[in-house]
């Protein structure tokens, strides 16, 4: 498989990293926002077989310039679609990366043909009850520079969830995450750039979502917190062309943790895109 990669030199001197492979319809992966473009690995060469893929390090992530104040990350993704000479694309984002292709379907409806929401919730979405332990822990770390605990906190936060401990994960998927997720935190991405991002869309997607008409597909693990289990009800009532799909036995990254069920499911929307 022959794949390019690069960097898009950013308008503020910020650089993106990508890669590109296969040929056909474009379709975007956008990463959560705890590792980088190598969550996709396991989607990488079967998506490239039918599509012309682009993966890539949002700032602060992976092989992507460090940040040291929050951005706009739509605008990001819309720099590397235009240096790319993507017209129209399909979106898949999971998490953070999820939410941030949801505005960019809200700004940019013209130039999106179909939406992919991993484990996202929409901007605005409202959490409710407690937070997990973990959140207030790792604020408390990074107030103390303590990177090791952060980055713990965050493979238990998101890859584990709340239903399980660490030993009925799959090794190899935790230190995956953990070897990007490490990037991240030593880079500081989070504190620095993601706690509070810059000119968030206003108003919100979560009370827009209805004026998305593209097909949109979501997707949660039945494993992850109730709250995004809740936002992924949430938007298949609210969006008028979605359907939802839970993978059982999978936290925040049912890719890494499921890669056929979720490789299928995929698969199987973007067939049924195509073909309306």
């Amino acid at each position: 498989m022959k794949i390019e990669t690069g960097y898009v030199e950013l308008h503020d001197g910020g650089k993106l990293y990508y890669e590109v492979a296969g040929e056909g319809e474009t379709l975007l992966l956008s990463h959560a926002g705890f590792v980088d473009c190598g969550m996709w690995d396991a989607q990488w060469e079967v998506f490239a077989q039918q599509y012309r893929v682009i993966r890539y390090d949002m700032r602060g992530y992976g092989k992507s310039s460090v940040l040291d104040a929050p951005i706009v990350r739509r605008d990001d993704l819309h720099q590397l679609l235009n240096d790319l000479n993507v017209d129209k694309v399909h979106l898949l984002g999971c998490s953070m990366g999820g939410e941030m292709v949801i505005d960019y379907a809200l700004e940019h409806p013209e130039r999106v043909k179909s939406l992919i929401a991993v484990s996202a919730v929409p901007g605005g979405f409202q959490m409710q009850g407690k937070p997990p332990d973990e959140i207030l822990e790792m604020i408390e770390a990074l107030q103390v520079g303590d990177a090791e605990k952060v980055s713990a906190l965050q493979i238990r936060l998101w890859v584990d969830g709340p239903h399980r401990q660490p030993d009925a994960v799959d090794k190899r998927v935790r230190e995956h995450a953990a070897a990007m997720n490490k990037i991240a935190v030593e880079n500081g991405t989070w504190g620095k750039a993601d706690s509070q991002p810059l000119n968030p869309l206003n108003p919100p997607a979560v009370g827009r979502l209805g004026s998305i008409n593209v097909p949109v597909l979501i997707i949660a693990g039945a494993l992850d917190n109730s709250e995004i289990l809740r936002a992924a009800d949430m938007m298949q009532t609210a969006l008028p062309n979605a359907q939802k799909h839970i993978i059982n036995g999978t936290a925040h990254v049912s890719n890494m943790e499921n890669p056929t069920v979720f490789n299928e499911m995929v698969l199987g929307f973007l067939s049924k895109v195509y073909t309306l």
